[in-house]
């Protein structure tokens, strides 16, 4: 189990720091979008801040989650950001659905072997 943890938090940890460095440094063009996807990348793209906030997240979880530091806080930092990798696919761009998949399942699997660490977050007072 501890290698499955390992193997899945490393493969996540590099798909996070490709996304992330892909962005700051333009490696990859970015592909033409069409219809609601089109709309919803704009808009995200309008606020100014949101995908350079976004992608400096990601790229911090991913350092974190390959050298295999903070990770029960890093896999709930990034829980947010793979529900909306997987929902966008799932409606927006269903071609990516295998991946959006991966990072979410993976994201449980990580909180769900790190779940002694959540224990104290659900002690009632």
């Amino acid at each position: 189990m501890k290698i499955a943890v390992i193997i899945v938090r490393v493969l996540m940890g590099l798909m996070f720091l490709f996304a992330s460095i892909a962005f700051f440094f333009k490696l990859i063009p970015q592909p033409e979008l069409a219809g609601p996807m089109k709309l919803f990348n704009e808009g995200l793209a309008a606020s100014g801040y949101f995908m350079p906030f976004l992608k400096a997240v990601e790229l911090i979880a991913g350092l974190l989650l390959v050298a295999g530091l903070f990770i029960p806080l890093t896999a709930i930092v990034i829980f947010p950001i793979t529900i909306h990798i997987f929902l966008v696919h799932v409606f927006l761009a269903p071609e990516g659905i295998p991946i959006a998949i991966f990072m979410l399942v993976g994201n449980l699997f990580i909180a769900w072997y790190y779940r002694k660490s959540y224990a104290p977050l659900f002690i009632m007072k």
